[in-house]
C-alpha cells in the first residue's frame, strides 16, 4: 500500500476512509472508493498534519495515519549522493570542493530529515544557484546593497525588515552560506534554532563554515519543507526557488541542476 489517490478501490481505501473518520475528517461512506469525498477529507487531514495537501495518500500520509509503518516513508536517497552523482549536477564546479564539503550537506540533511529525493534535490540545487563552487560564501558588493558613493553595505543598514538596527550592520549580517542568510533577524533565529545562542550574533562570519553553512542550509529547507514540496509537486521550479531566494536570481542554474539530478540520484539503493 505504497500510494492510494482519487479512483482507486478495494479494501485498503475502506481502511484509508475508516482511519479518516476516526481523526475527524468524515469521507462520507467508507465504502471502498476513492472518490471525492475522501479526496477532500484527506487534503483536510494532510494540511491538518502540516503535510502537502494533494490529496493522494502517499508513503507520509499513510503513516501520519498509522496505516503504513515509519520505515515505508519516502526513502532515503542519501546513500546514492554520491561525488560523482553530484559533480554531474555541478558540471563546472572542482570536483574537490564537492568532495570537501558534501559530507557536511549530506550530514545536515540527515540531521533534519531530509533525506528524500524531493529534498535532496532542492538542497543541491539551491546550493548551485547560490554558490556554483561549492562552497559557502559570503555575499560581494553590489548595486543591490551598496549605494554609489556609501560604505559596503549601507542599502542593508537600516532594512527593518531584517531586523537591522544601523551601520555597521548591513555589513557584518551581510549574506552568507548556502542560503545567504541575510539579517539581524535571521542570525538571531538560526543561531538558537542549531543550537548556537548568540554564537552567530557574536561571530556572523561562523555562518560561511561549512560545518554550520550545511546545518543552516538544512534548517531553513526544514521551515519551508511543506511549501517547497508543494511547489514541486506542481513542477514549479521557479516558485520553489523564490521560497528560498525571495525572487528568480540563479534559477538557470537551480533549475539545470534540479533536473540534472533528477536522472543521476536513484529513486532508491537496493
Amino acid at each position: 500500500m505504497a500510494m492510494l489517490k482519487r479512483g482507486m478501490k478495494g479494501a485498503a481505501v475502506k481502511r484509508l476512509q475508516k482511519q479518516l473518520k476516526a481523526r475527524g475528517f468524515d469521507p462520507g461512506l467508507a465504502d471502498g472508493d476513492f472518490g471525492g469525498g475522501t479526496e477532500a477529507a484527506l487534503r483536510a487531514f494532510q494540511l491538518s498534519e502540516g503535510l502537502v495537501p494533494d490529496g493522494i495518500a502517499g508513503p507520509r500520509s499513510l503513516a501520519a495515519l498509522e496505516l503504513a509503518k515509519p520505515a515505508d516513508i519516502w526513502p532515503d536517497v542519501l546513500p546514492g549522493v554520491s561525488v560523482q552523482a553530484v559533480s554531474q549536477m555541478f558540471p563546472f564546479t572542482p570536483i574537490g570542493n564537492i568532495i570537501e564539503n558534501l559530507p557536511p550537506v549530506t550530514t545536515a540533511l540527515s540531521e533534519y530529515g531530509l533525506t528524500d529525493k524531493p529534498m535532496v534535490l532542492m538542497a543541491m540545487a539551491t546550493i548551485r544557484a547560490e554558490t556554483e563552487s561549492f562552497k559557502p560564501v559570503a555575499e560581494g558588493l553590489s548595486r543591490y546593497n551598496t549605494s554609489p558613493r556609501g560604505h559596503p553595505f549601507d542599502l542593508y543598514d537600516n532594512r527593518r525588515d531584517l531586523g537591522n538596527r544601523g551601520a555597521p550592520d548591513g555589513e557584518r549580517f551581510r549574506g552568507r552560506g548556502y542560503i545567504q542568510l541575510t539579517g539581524r533577524f535571521n542570525y538571531q533565529r538560526y543561531s538558537e534554532q542549531l543550537g548556537l545562542g548568540q554564537g552567530l550574533i557574536d561571530n556572523p562570519e561562523l555562518a560561511s563554515d561549512p560545518l554550520i553553512a550545511g546545518r543552516l542550509l538544512a534548517a531553513f529547507l526544514k521551515d519551508k519543507e511543506v511549501q517547497v514540496k508543494r511547489a514541486l509537486l506542481e513542477g514549479d521550479l521557479r516558485h520553489a526557488r523564490r521560497l528560498v531566494n525571495g525572487g528568480s536570481h540563479g534559477l538557470d542554474r537551480f533549475s539545470d541542476a534540479f533536473r540534472r539530478g533528477e536522472s543521476v540520484i536513484p529513486d532508491m539503493m537496493t
